[in-house]
């Protein structure tokens, strides 16, 4: 089962906020339907949300009423910049709507609304397919650095559920253990919305793979104590001189391993690369609901005392000089980032 998918001319789309206790589907109609949907996280991944902005790109060219080619780009534009909006940091998102207005720009002379319409769903459907094959592709890249044995400290979700299917940073885990390589996972649970408690555990669960939950503070312990031989995570986005914005707690767990000499690897596909963007200081940081900090999120339950203020930043960034390695789909990317992403882009 993919993520998100279309179906009977609507995009469907697995609801993450129900997991891990129920596998449950939404359907959404509009454009309008999947912003909001990306806003409120029901998808979430970098790549699965840019997946699911360009099939709601092709929402929005079915429910537009424009009777010219002209007319329905431009209504086409408006949902962009609607989409684009829903959340700031992850660049994927961008890359998807810029390529399907790209292509359909591509197409302008020459040719009716009608054709339009089936043409932006074709190019969604192709960013979704594509996907899956470079997610596989990062996969047997990513799993020539896992030895047979190691343990795996893992942050936020990053499998099938975070793309259109397989995944990155956990795709490149199923993939060595696929391989028959032994490996255990130490799922950070990745505060304040529990993706790795609720989600990666989840999807591990799924392939038999053996993993433990741990809180996000532990890692530096399971680092220091010599019980974990690699971290891994995704990136939502990539700085041309290789930053890393990924979700919060991402620095800290970089810092501790860089401290005990064990390597770290992101992997994300080359959408997630940003050269337009020198240095992370530039990256957008998403600030969320305070109420995620303050109570137990699914569950209802307040943890902090009336009144009590909180601060919620969804991302932070790691600096370059803490970053092993950087796994795409195009091979394996080592410093100097500031040159080997510019040449791994050409190719």
């Amino acid at each position: 089962m993919r993520t998100v998918f279309w179906e009977d001319n609507t995009l469907k789309m697995i609801d993450q906020r129900r997991l891990p206790g129920s596998l449950e589907m939404i359907t959404c109609w509009t454009y309008g339907d999947v912003e909001q949907a990306i806003k409120n996280m029901t998808v979430r991944g970098a790549p699965a949300i840019g997946a699911a902005a360009a099939f709601g790109l092709a929402l929005a060219a079915q429910g537009s009423e424009a009777r010219t080619t002209l007319q329905l780009f431009s209504d086409l534009e408006t949902a962009a910049m609607l989409l684009k909006a829903s959340r700031p940091t992850a660049v994927n998102l961008a890359w998807a709507l810029d390529r399907m207005l790209q292509a359909i720009r591509d197409k302008l002379e020459g040719i009716t609304p009608e054709e339009i319409r089936v043409f932006a769903l074709q190019e969604a459907q192709s960013i979704a397919n594509e996907d899956v094959e470079i997610n596989k592709r990062m996969g047997q890249h990513g799993a020539a650095l896992i030895d047979d044995g190691d343990t795996i400290i893992h942050h936020c979700n990053t499998g099938a559920l975070a793309v259109v299917d397989w995944g990155t940073a956990l795709g490149v885990i199923r993939t060595a253990h696929d391989q028959g390589k032994h490996v255990h996972v130490l799922v950070d649970e990745t505060r304040p919305r529990l993706q790795g408690a609720r989600l990666t555990a989840w999807e591990l669960q799924q392939y038999g793979i053996p993993f433990e939950i741990i809180s996000d503070n532990m890692a530096g312990y399971f680092l220091h104590t010599g019980q974990a031989q690699k971290v891994l995570f995704g990136a939502d986005r990539i700085t041309a001189n290789g930053d890393i914005a990924n979700k919060i707690g991402t620095y800290m767990l970089a810092l501790a391993a860089r401290d005990n000499g064990v390597p770290v690897y992101s992997v994300a596909p080359i959408s997630t690369i940003d050269l337009s963007m020198a240095d992370g200081s530039l990256i957008p940081i998403e600030e969320r609901d305070p109420d995620e900090v303050l109570g137990i999120q699914f569950h209802g339950e307040r943890i902090a005392p009336q009144g009590a203020g909180a601060r919620n930043p969804a991302f932070d960034v790691t600096p370059n000089r803490l970053i092993t390695g950087i796994v795409t789909e195009k091979g394996i990317v080592y410093p100097p980032f500031i040159d080997n992403l510019i040449e791994i882009m050409r190719k």
